[in-house]
């Protein structure tokens, strides 16, 4: 019981990590009102996700083996759900960095 109760506050403690890594734009400049490309890389995004994907992903796969109660099969869903999120934000980022455009504006 006391392993289930130190995964739940690792995911409490890891919200605003993976609010970061969702809500963080994945071209800077067009979240400012340019059109331009952003030759950063992926990075910004990347900081905070990884961190996210491992400690979601590792909280839905363990919580949804111990689907003994209701509420560790119904916090292992809402776990793959902040993770799908994370990922969508992650795949956009890789894609805008490593896009046709972008290859050839910053190689």
């Amino acid at each position: 019981m006391r392993g289930v109760l130190i995964l739940y506050l690792a995911l409490i403690a890891a919200f605003p990590v993976a609010v970061m890594a969702t809500v963080l734009p994945v071209n800077t400049y067009r979240a400012q009102g340019f059109a331009a490309l952003d030759c950063d890389g992926p990075i910004s995004v990347l900081f905070f996700a990884l961190p996210a994907l491992l400690i979601y992903g590792a909280g839905a796969i363990l919580l949804y083996r111990k689907r003994k109660w209701r509420f560790h099969l119904a916090a292992s869903l809402c776990c793959l759900l902040v993770f799908c999120a994370v990922g969508w934000n992650v795949a956009a980022a890789l894609r805008e960095s490593y896009g046709p455009a972008s290859v050839e504006a910053c190689a």
